[in-house]
């Protein structure tokens, strides 16, 4: 017999807050910046708080149109609210990833019931990935939070049983894919218009495209995402041909961005990521798929109302899956934003699935997490490639093994606790066995932060550095590095993702590294960060210098 339904749910949620804004805000500021995501993005945030500046974005100095300003300008904010720190550039990401989970709770809780609601934010809050995911400055987060908004705000609109709530919530969908727009660019339209076509031809009913609230919509959108557009465009003509063309239709269509990757490249980050509820993955699709349309015991449905939130959202689901499996370019974050709603598929099956059954989907989960445990072991010997880095894995395989050891247990005790019919222990069990394995796993992770982050380059150059003394990045670019510096560097023959930038401002850079002794002969104190295996080729070129710095990934440089 299923657990009594809970009557509490402004109680439930208050607790669900505390527990998430713990779990998501306690390690914000723990570990150091990494290279690149994390140090980039902050990066162009503090350019653009120390500018203020808030049209044009620049990294490293450099203009750079490769995304939309939205987590710039949130990330700016925080450094002038609270300083430039790790808690205050990981905020942003940090809120959009809680506010995922309270728009899964509240969205099962409005349109089935307050268990459902509950048990979506337990499966999103005890996926490995998305929870890892928030903890990390990156764009597709912000994204998946407005678009999670905005396809939440869809669903509420069709089971609101009130003229005005129904607009309102639609109102709210367009501002959310307007928030998706500025976050990410186009995707923030084609995701839901899509997803509501394709939605509207299974059903072979088209009469939701009707109901949008189209005029009042569209001012909703372009007030609130086309102003920057236009703005930016004024002043730097040359950002519609990059931005539309190039960071658009060329990375879909082509290998540019040195991103190809198998067609199945998403389907192990999928099963991963859901990692306790991965054999219910499947299940739960199939379920939500047959699901009918009658509700919410709240009373929000009338009885002719046949729309199915569950296909709407799995419709919208796989379409991300295909789109970013067929594009030419990927990145694991690309389908971060299939997360949410797919939360709100399983905790709606676990709320329905008989518990014996539900037994026998969480029990595969031990031998997984032994699997984790031997591979834990195992990674120092394989990842490791020097003297340097091999104690820093060693520490991570332990908290690895650690986490891995009492997801286990929770899998077990989960399993016989849903043989006992005891299904919200059993979900409790779980959840908090992989939310605390992901804590310790995390905790591990700051153990490797001298890999991953250009804290301590920064940290040895600042010793040395004084208001006047020129900063040098030769073939080589640590992105977290201007974020601790507090400076920008004159880049010497490396382009990447400068390329644009470059040919705009061309005196900004040295195109080749022939140029640089004299740059270094100048007068004034000069720093360079190289690379290791770049120290004879500096002195080969004549430069006579002392290393202020050496790990096996940079090397740090000053003029005698």
């Amino acid at each position: 017999m299923n657990s009594a339904p809970l009557s509490l749910p402004r109680s439930i949620l208050v607790l669900l807050i505390m527990l998430v804004s713990f779990l998501t805000m306690d390690s914000l500021s723990a570990r150091k910046l990494a290279n690149p995501d994390e140090g980039r993005y902050s990066e162009i945030a503090r350019e653009m708080a120390a500018s203020n500046d808030f049209i044009t974005p620049r990294l490293n100095g450099l203009k750079y149109f490769e995304k939309p300003p939205l987590q710039y300008w949130a990330t700016a904010i925080s450094f002038k609210l609270f300083g430039e720190s790790e808690f205050s550039a990981r905020l942003y990401t940090a809120l959009c990833g809680l506010g995922c989970v309270l728009l899964m709770a509240y969205v099962g809780w409005k349109i089935f019931d307050t268990e459902t609601g509950l048990l979506s934010a337990l499966v999103l809050l005890s996926a490995p990935y998305f929870a890892g995911m928030t903890e990390v400055i990156t764009l597709d987060t912000g994204l998946t939070f407005w678009m999670t908004l905005t396809m939440a705000s869809f669903m509420l609109a069709q089971v609101a049983p009130e003229p005005v709530p129904r607009r309102n919530w639609l109102w709210l969908a367009w501002a959310g894919m307007a928030g998706a727009v500025l976050s990410k660019g186009l995707i923030g339209i084609v995701f839901p218009a899509a997803t509501l076509f394709l939605y509207c031809l299974v059903q072979r009913d088209f009469r939701l495209i009707l109901k949008l609230e189209w005029l009042a919509g569209l001012v909703i959108f372009f007030a609130l995402a086309a102003p920057w557009f236009v703005l930016v465009s004024m002043r730097n003509p040359e950002f519609p041909e990059f931005f539309f063309i190039h960071e658009h239709f060329q990375r879909f269509l082509s290998t540019t961005h040195r991103r190809e990757q198998a067609w199945w490249f998403f389907v192990p980050i999928l099963f991963g990521g859901f990692l306790p509820w991965a054999v219910a993955l499947l299940p739960a699709m199939w379920s939500g798929w047959q699901r009918p349309g009658q509700l919410s015991s709240h009373g929000l449905v009338s009885a002719g109302n046949d729309f199915r939130p569950l296909r709407f959202v799995l419709i919208y689901s796989v379409f991300i899956f295909l789109f970013f499996s067929r594009s030419s370019s990927k990145l694991t974050a690309y389908i971060l934003p299939f997360f949410p709603v797919m939360a709100l598929v399983i905790g709606a099956y676990i709320r329905a699935a008989d518990p014996k059954r539900l037994a026998w989907l969480v029990l595969p989960i031990f031998p997984f997490a032994l699997w984790g445990i031997y591979a834990a072991w195992q990674a120092p010997m394989k990842r490791a490639t020097n003297d340097f880095s091999r104690p820093l894995y060693d520490e991570l395989s332990v908290w690895v093994m650690i986490a891995a050891a009492g997801i286990a247990v929770g899998a077990v005790l989960s399993f016989f606790l849903f043989r006992m019919h005891r299904k919200w222990a059993a979900v409790l069990a779980l959840s908090i066995a992989v939310m605390a394995g992901i804590e310790l796993i995390e905790t591990g992770y700051e153990r490797i932060s001298p890999l991953q982050s250009g804290y301590g380059l920064a940290q040895s150059i600042l010793k040395h550095v004084t208001p006047d003394t020129r900063l040098y990045a030769v073939k080589t670019y640590d992105q977290s590095a201007p974020f601790y510096l507090k400076r920008t560097l004159m880049l010497v023959e490396y382009v990447d993702e400068f390329e644009m930038g470059q040919k705009r401002e061309p005196e900004k850079f040295i195109a080749n590294l022939k140029d640089f002794p004299v740059a270094w002969n100048a007068p004034g104190a000069v720093i360079a960060i190289i690379q290791p295996q770049a120290i004879d080729e500096m002195r080969a070129l004549g430069l006579d210098f002392d290393i202020i710095h050496q790990d096996p990934r940079r090397v740090a440089i000053k003029k005698k």
